[in-house]
């Protein structure tokens, strides 16, 4: 089959749901971790995730949807606007259920944190909380917010100025995601778990 994406529901596809996301699969979950100016504490899952540059290294998220009680966006864009860092927590398998609590859309005076029953550590070099015990964690700051085509679409962009690691994660000298099965968001509302790992050289690399 073939359709042109709208706005409307299904996308245009004329299914039930939208092939869109079952399509772009699987897709590495960001868990976001922001503070608001009041010092509080917010937590939340974007699977629109990933690491966009080497040196220095950089990631981004996308945020596509809006809460009354914070106008245009959601809480953690909100508060990176006003300031300028984030923290991206990697989720591993048998912290989905935390995950999933996370993502429940709350009052922003609502630590997502103590929602999910997850234990804060301090960044070291942004002010920001972040999952004690996550594999790893990755401290951010902002360069710059994106607008997006489309209603409540922002595209928030970091340079990565803190790194950490779980000790048990490293294995021989290399951050061994097999160590943790990382987990992936698929369409619909499916996941997956990854734990099938295989190497291929380029055909330009000795």
């Amino acid at each position: 089959m073939f359709y042109t994406p709208s706005t409307e529901a299904g996308a245009g596809s004329g299914l039930a749901h939208n092939p869109f996301n079952a399509i772009v699969t699987p897709r590495p979950i960001g868990w976001i971790s922001t503070r608001d100016t009041d010092g509080s504490d917010n937590l939340a899952p974007y699977s629109f995730f990933n690491a966009v540059a080497y040196t220095p290294p950089q990631v981004m998220f996308s945020s596509t949807s809006s809460k009354a009680d914070r106008g245009d966006t959601k809480d953690s864009v909100a508060n990176i606007r006003e300031s300028g860092v984030f923290c991206v927590n990697i989720v591993e398998f048998t912290a989905r259920d935390a995950m999933n609590a996370s993502s429940e859309m709350l009052p922003k005076d609502v630590d997502e944190f103590e929602h999910a029953g997850l234990t804060k550590e301090q960044c070291e070099t942004i002010s920001c909380a972040r999952i004690a015990g996550a594999p790893a964690a990755l401290e951010c700051k902002l360069t710059e917010i994106i607008p997006l085509r489309g209603e409540h679409n922002f595209l928030v962009l970091g340079e990565v100025t803190g790194v950490h690691m779980r000790d048990d994660c490293i294995v021989d000298g290399r951050f061994d995601i097999t160590s943790f099965t990382p987990l992936a968001r698929m369409g619909y509302k499916d996941y997956t778990a990854v734990r099938d790992v295989f190497t291929l050289t380029r055909p330009d690399q000795k």
